[in-house]
This record gives structure tokens, sequence and C-alpha cells, in this order.
């Protein structure tokens, strides 16, 4: 199954009811969506689903429903990490894991540990489970830059340790992880809006805020990218730009989850501390999302 992740994959959103609490049935209506839309393979309890917010019980709950709804059309990949390296041990074993292809584990945040801790952590995962693992490096985050010889030190010492998803949005660092791993290393991208510069330099496709709202075209964009149809790609990249930048103004999911709910796939709704978009960005959102249709 792990052969099978590749191209766009899409984090997906949590949806919640006015109440706060989860909203199961919208989620179900996502995965079909971004299922129907094309997308190569699904992520759950990303950033994107504002995890920190979430229950162990309503994760366990979201998993369980993105693994029933999705029936074995996609891959599967579930995010576990943190900053305790104790307690992330502990919610492996409290997952049902068994039709998960891969585990996304986010590089520890807010500690700052150095290249060394950052390494242990990640050894101390890769022994607790047989589970293939893409590492998340998100600095922007987590504080901490994942450099590219710890990544080649994990690869090389752990077989179940396949790739990562690099969101460090530093071009140079990402030819260096490129040209340094393994052939069978598996490198996402993990910027919307650098998701074509980066299959052009060799990653192996992209784990993807946009393509919730946005998975025909995205799956497109890149499909195309992947075939090496980078004239037709770059008109679906400049058609999605604007609105790629405008999805992350307000923060994410902020604006994605304002774009789901004019979709009518869920409700525009957070738990604190996230907020919805300003009524600014929201009127500029549906104006884009008008001029897309319309191209359609």
């Amino acid at each position: 199954m792990a052969k099978r992740l590749k191209g766009t994959g899409v984090a997906l959103v949590t949806p919640f009811q006015m109440d706060g609490s989860v909203d199961y049935t919208a989620l179900e209506n996502l995965v079909n969506h971004v299922i129907k839309g094309g997308v190569d393979f699904l992520v759950a309890l990303g950033t994107t689903a504002e995890t920190p917010t979430l229950s162990l019980e309503e994760k366990q709950k979201i998993v369980a429903c993105v693994i029933k709804t999705s029936y074995g059309r996609v891959p599967v990949v579930v995010g576990i990490g943190g900053n305790n390296t104790a307690e992330v041990l502990d919610h492996l074993n409290s997952f049902d894991l068994r039709e998960v292809t891969a585990i996304l584990s986010v590089s520890p945040y807010y500690n700052k540990p150095t290249q060394e801790g950052i390494y242990q952590h990640f050894k101390a995962i890769a022994e607790a489970t047989q589970k293939n693992i893409i590492l998340y490096n998100v600095p922007g985050r987590t504080g901490g830059n994942i450099l590219p010889a710890t990544v080649k030190r994990l690869a090389d010492d752990f077989k179940n340790i396949i790739g990562i998803k690099e969101a460090s949005g530093n071009m140079a660092q990402c030819m260096e992880l490129l040209d340094d791993m393994p052939k069978t290393f598996k490198v996402f991208s993990g910027d919307d809006n650098l998701g074509l510069a980066h299959m052009a330099i060799g990653m192996e496709g992209i784990i993807s805020v946009v393509a919730n709202c946005c998975p025909e075209d995205f799956t497109e964009m890149i499909n195309l990218a992947m075939i090496n149809k980078y004239d037709k790609a770059r008109k679906v990249h400049y058609k999605l730009l604007k609105g790629i930048d405008l999805l992350f103004v307000d923060g994410n999911p902020a604006g994605v989850k304002y774009a789901l709910s004019r979709l009518g796939i869920c409700q525009n709704v957070f738990r604190l501390p996230l907020v919805p978009v300003s009524d600014d960005t929201a009127a500029k959102m549906t104006e884009f999302m008008l001029t897309i249709k319309q191209q359609s």
C-alpha cells in the first residue's frame, strides 16, 4: 500500500456542528467529495484538522470514520505526533491502525530540540511501531527545522521511515533533501503554492490543504506534473494561485473551511483559538470561487 502514496494527498479538515461537536456526517461528505475529485490518498488528524483541540476519543472516532467512509478506495494516513515523545508512543497504541497505510508524525514543536533530539524522538517512534512513518517538517509552526542530514540519517537507520512532508518553504533545502535521499524515500510537498515547483524538482507528490475544496483542479495539476506535462500544469497552477493565497490569508484551516461551507460540505465552525476568516477575505474568496466556477 505504501507504493500507492504518491500524487495528491489531502489533509482533511475536521467539520464541527454549531455546538462545537464533531460533525461526522459532514466528514463522510468531505471524504466522498475529495475521493470523487480524484485525490490519491487521505490524511486524517493533520494540522488542518485542528488536532490540538480534539480529545483522544474524538481522534479515534475521526480515524474510524475516515477509514470506514473511504472503504479501501484510497490509502489513509493518520497524523500521530507531538512534543512529548512518551505521549506519542502511548497514542500509537490507542488507535486501530490495521487499515492505515502510514503515520504522519510532526517534528516536536515548542521544545525546540537539537537535531540529535529530533533523531532520538523519531527513533523511539520507529522502534515502537511496524507502521510506515512519514516525517513532517514545518518550521513555521514547530519553531524547529529537520535538516536534510537528519532526515537522511533516519531514512538510512529505519526501514519504516519511508518519507517526509517537507513544508520548510526553502527550495535550496528541498533540493538538498531530494539529492541525498535513498531512491525509495518519498518526499511530499507541504506547501500548496509551491506544489508545482516541488514536483518539478522531483518530489513524489503533495499533502494539500487546497485539495479539500478544489480536488479536481489540484489533482489535475499534480497529475500533469507527474507525466511531465508542465505546460498544461502551469495553466492550472496560475488558475488556482490567487485562490491558494486567499485560503491562507487568515490562517489554516480558516480559509479552506470557509470555502467548504460555500460548497455546502461543512459548516464554517471552529474551536478556539481559531476563528473564521474576516469579512473582507470572505468576500474576496467568494468572488474567486465564482470566477473558478465560470471557468470550469
